[in-house]
């Protein structure tokens, strides 16, 4: 399988650090996340938009207490997304040889 079919949305490190999360977790808060990933609010942002606006992050905004709270979730397509992009890598690299 070529490299040029993985998926480069996903490939980009921040991104693949979100989903990561997301795919083990199943549900963070946008304060986790920014924790985990050691993003900027706007960085953070900014990839999670981009995930979103592919179908592959759920936004969920809830008020909790007084506070408003904003969670994430991968949704059906990023969970398979994820999964073909997790195969197609280690197909890429178990194909290595030295």
């Amino acid at each position: 399988m070529p490299f040029t079919d993985i998926d480069k949305l996903i490939h980009e490190p921040a991104r693949l650090l979100i989903l990561a999360f997301l795919y083990v977790i199943e549900e963070a808060d946008f304060v986790f996340l920014k924790g985990q990933t050691n993003l900027t609010d706007g960085n953070l942002f900014s990839h999670l938009s981009k995930l979103e606006d592919a179908g592959y992050v759920n936004v969920e905004k809830r008020v909790k207490g007084k506070k408003s709270q904003t969670l994430y979730s991968l949704t059906k397509v990023g969970r398979i997304a994820f999964d073909n992009y997790r195969k197609k890598m280690s197909q890429v690299l178990g194909d290595l040889t030295i």
